[in-house]
């Protein structure tokens, strides 16, 4: 028999007992699209996992768990997310708003308890930033 990491639970069913296997990527998933939805939520993850975001969505493979780490048990969740806000958006409102929306979202989808969600928030996006890398350079 092989041991398994990611979440299980057992539940009863109209068509009788039986097991489910939620993987730490799905809860990932899940908890990334949640948290891109929230408003005041630029982007997730630090600098080096957008870049790497970039090049994968540069070859069609987007990865909807970036900035996203989870800890998934039997029967809870805890997640790490990492995200850059928008300015000038209140950023103990957006932090909270992500908690929310996550374990809404995870409560909801997976059906798992959510333990905790710990937000980082790692940059602030100010638009007139890219008007001016946009903008052409005289040499």
């Amino acid at each position: 028999m092989m041991a398994e990491t990611p979440a299980t639970t057992t539940r009863r069913s109209s068509t009788g007992p039986g097991r489910t296997v939620i993987e730490d990527g799905v809860i990932a998933k899940v908890a990334g699209i949640a948290a891109r939805e929230v408003p005041g939520v630029y982007a997730l993850g630090g600098g080096a996992a957008r870049a790497i975001g970039a090049i994968r969505s540069a070859i069609g493979n987007d990865d909807r768990g970036q900035g996203v780490k989870v800890e998934v048990g039997e029967r809870q969740v805890a997640a790490d997310i990492t995200i850059v806000a928008e300015y000038p958006a209140p950023l103990q409102k957006v932090a909270e708003d992500v908690r929310s929306a996550v374990a809404d979202a995870i409560q909801h989808i997976a059906g798992m308890e959510v333990a905790e969600i710990n937000v980082t928030v790692q940059d602030v996006h100010i638009p007139e930033d890219d008007s001016r890398e946009s903008d052409p350079r005289v040499v």
